[in-house]
């Protein structure tokens, strides 16, 4: 590629959002398969949801989408497309 910075900052910004992708599934898996593998009389539920669905689907979203928002915010550039 040619010098152009475009692809340096285009670069950067495509390994934070994997690295955020991986985060956010890592959070997913240890609570939802952490939790979410004891036997079903012992769950917890919280808004009525079972807490393992809670805390990887509904908690993580806000969660992420919070961070996602914060480094967009942050660390990303405006960058002309001409």
């Amino acid at each position: 590629m040619s010098g152009d910075p475009r692809y340096e900052i285009a670069k950067r910004e495509a390994i934070i959002l994997l690295v955020l992708f991986l985060a956010y599934m890592v959070w997913w898996a240890a609570f939802a398969y952490g939790l979410g593998s004891r036997n079903p009389s012992e769950y917890v539920f919280i808004m009525g949801f079972p807490d393992w669905f809670f805390y990887s689907c509904v908690l993580g979203t806000i969660v992420f989408s919070l961070i996602l928002i914060l480094v967009v915010k942050l660390f990303f550039k405006e960058v002309p497309l001409e």
